[in-house]
C-alpha cells in the first residue's frame, strides 16, 4: 500500500504505508492511508480502492495490558483487594505515572475503560478505610516464600519532599536525603535480596531514622508471625537501643557501623602485621555497646577494600589539599575537616590526617550473628545487597514517580504510597522475569495495539505483530511462567 501522486502522466511515490496479507490488514492501511490524504491531500479518494470504507471504530494495547493484569493476578493481588478500579490504577502508573485526574487519560490511550473522577477518590478512601496495604504486603509476602523462605531481609529509608510552605502532622521538615528545606516524610521500606517490596511506611518527616526500623519490623513480624529472620541494614540505623529492640523481638541483623574506633578495635591486629592490609580481607572484634543495664557486648566485622582505599584516599588528598590552602591563607577559614586553630592561626590537623589514613579502605559491620553461623565474608556479602533497597527506592522515585505532589492529606498519602507500593512489586516482578527494565517493556510493548476495523457492517481486529525485541520479552514471561 503506497500514496502517489500522478501529475501530467508522471506518478511520483509520497509515502510507502506497509504491505497487507489479509483483508484485516489490507482495510488497517486503507484507513491509515485515508487518514493521511485527508490531512493535506483533496483530491484523492482511496475509497475507490476497495468496495467500502473502512471505519476505525477502537484501538487498545492489549498486550501490554495482558502483561500487566497478569503479573498483578500472579502476585496474588487481585484476591487480596477485589476492586477493579484499584488495579487499575495500578497497572496505570507502572504504564505512566501522573496525577490521579490524568489517570483517567492513560487508561483511555489505552484502550481500557476508565473510572470516573469521583469513583476514584471513593476508591483511595476505601484503601485507607480497608487497610489494602496489609492485605497487598500479606500477598507480598506469601509470593516471596513461595519463591523460597525469606531468611534476610533488607532495610532502608528515603524521604519525599512537598512544595508546600505550611507543615502538618505527617509533613514536617526534617534533615532531607535530597538536601531540601521543604516540608517532607519518612518512608521505610522492606524488600527481600532480589529488591521485591514486602513492606513500606510512612513517618512524619522530622523523625529520626533509627526510629523507623523496629516499628517496620514489628509490623513485618506481627503480620507474617515471623522472627527467624536476618535483617540488613545501613549505618544510619545503628545505635544500642535499636539493636537490643531488634534482638529481643527475635531477629538477627546486620547493620552498618562506623569505623571510627577501628584502630582500637584492631590495635592487635595493625601490631601484629605492621598495619598491612589485604584486598578482601576481613577482621573481626568484640564491643560493647549501649551503657548500664542496656549494654550488651556485639561483634564488629571490618573489611578491607583496595578499590575503597584509593577512593578514600582520593577524598582525604583534596580534603587536605583545601585544608593546607586554608592554613596558607590562599583561601577563607571555613568548617573544612583537618583544620585547626593554633593560637589566631589555622593549620592542618595532621593527627587527624594520619588517623584518617589508617581508616582508608576499611568498612565495619556490626552483628549479633555467631561466626558458627555466618563468617566475616559472609556477613560482607549479606550488607552489600543492601543496593537492592536503594535500586528499588531508585524505581519508586523516578520509574513511579512516588512523590506524592498531588496529595495533602495523611490518608490521601497513604492510599497513594499503597498504589506505588504495589506497582513497584509489579515492575520488580517484570524485571526479574525478563531482565529488562519496566521502562523499556512498557516502551516495547504500548505500541502494540489491537485496531477494531468495522466493513460492511462487520468487524475485524487487525493485531500488530511484536518485533523481536517484544517478542523476546513475551517469551521471557511465558517461559518463566511455565517454570
Amino acid at each position: 500500500m503506497q500514496i502517489a501522486h500522478t501529475r501530467r502522466g508522471v506518478q511520483t511515490i509520497l509515502e510507502h504505508i506497509g504491505s497487507a496479507h489479509d483483508d484485516a490488514q489490507l482495510a488497517a492501511l486503507v484507513a491509515v492511508a485515508k487518514s493521511k490524504i485527508h490531512a493535506g491531500q483533496q483530491t484523492f479518494d482511496l475509497a475507490a480502492l476497495t468496495p467500502t470504507a473502512p471505519t476505525v471504530t477502537g484501538s487498545r494495547s492489549r498486550v501490554l495490558w495482558d502483561v500487566l493484569e497478569a503479573a498483578y493476578r500472579r502476585l496474588g493481588f487481585d484476591a487480596a483487594v477485589d476492586d477493579d478500579v484499584f488495579m487499575k490504577l495500578v497497572l496505570a502508573r507502572v504504564v505512566e505515572p501522573t496525577s490521579k485526574a490524568d489517570t483517567i487519560r492513560v487508561l483511555g490511550e489505552l484502550g481500557v475503560p476508565a473510572p470516573g473522577l469521583r469513583t476514584i477518590w471513593r476508591t483511595l478512601a476505601r484503601c485507607v478505610e480497608h487497610d489494602w496495604r496489609d492485605k497487598l504486603a500479606t500477598a507480598a509476602y506469601a509470593h516471596a516464600t513461595r519463591h523460597g523462605h525469606v531468611k534476610l531481609v533488607l532495610y532502608d529509608v528515603t524521604t519525599l519532599y512537598f512544595e508546600a510552605e505550611d507543615e502538618d502532622a505527617l509533613r514536617k521538615v526534617g534533615m532531607s536525603k535530597e538536601r531540601r528545606v521543604d516540608p517532607q516524610i519518612l518512608v521505610g521500606m522492606l524488600v527481600t535480596p532480589d529488591g521485591f517490596p514486602l513492606e513500606v511506611h510512612e513517618f512524619p518527616g522530622n523523625t529520626g531514622e533509627t526510629l523507623t526500623l523496629f516499628p517496620v519490623l514489628r509490623a513485618f513480624q506481627d503480620r507474617h508471625a515471623v522472627d527467624d529472620v536476618v535483617v540488613v541494614a545501613d549505618a544510619g540505623m545503628l545505635s544500642a537501643s535499636n539493636l537490643n529492640q531488634i534482638e529481643d523481638a527475635g531477629f538477627s541483623f546486620i547493620v552498618g557501623s562506623r569505623i571510627s574506633k577501628a584502630p582500637y578495635d584492631l590495635a592487635e591486629h595493625f601490631d601484629a602485621h605492621g598495619g598491612v592490609l589485604h584486598d578482601g580481607e576481613t577482621m573481626e572484634s568484640k564491643r560493647i555497646m549501649g551503657v548500664r543495664e542496656n549494654a550488651r557486648q556485639r561483634r564488629v566485622v571490618y573489611h578491607y577494600s583496595a578499590k575503597r582505599d584509593r577512593r578514600d584516599n582520593h577524598t582525604l588528598d583534596k580534603q587536605v589539599e583545601r585544608a593546607q590552602k586554608i592554613a596558607d591563607g590562599t583561601k577563607p577559614l571555613k568548617k573544612d575537616r583537618f583544620v585547626k586553630l593554633t593560637g589566631t592561626r589555622p593549620a592542618v590537623d595532621q593527627v587527624l590526617v594520619d588517623r584518617a589514613r589508617q581508616l582508608a579502605g576499611l568498612k565495619g559491620y556490626v552483628t549479633n550473628i555467631p561466626q558458627v553461623r555466618l563468617t566475616g565474608n559472609e556477613i560482607v556479602a549479606a550488607y552489600h545487597e543492601l543496593f537492592q533497597v536503594e535500586a528499588s527506592f531508585r524505581m519508586a522515585k523516578t520509574d513511579l514517580r512516588a512523590r506524592p505532589m498531588f496529595h495533602h492529606e495523611a490518608d490521601s498519602i497513604h492510599a497513594h504510597l499503597t498504589i506505588v507500593f504495589t506497582a513497584l512489586a509489579i515492575s520488580r516482578h517484570l524485571q526479574d522475569l525478563t531482565g529488562a527494565s519496566v521502562r523499556k517493556i512498557v516502551r516495547t510493548l504500548r505500541p502494540l495495539r489491537d485496531v477494531t476495523i468495522s466493513i460492511n457492517g462487520n468487524e475485524i481486529v487487525a493485531k500488530t505483530p511484536p518485533g523481536d525485541t517484544a517478542q523476546a520479552i513475551l517469551d521471557a514471561v511465558a517461559a518463566s511462567v511455565t517454570h
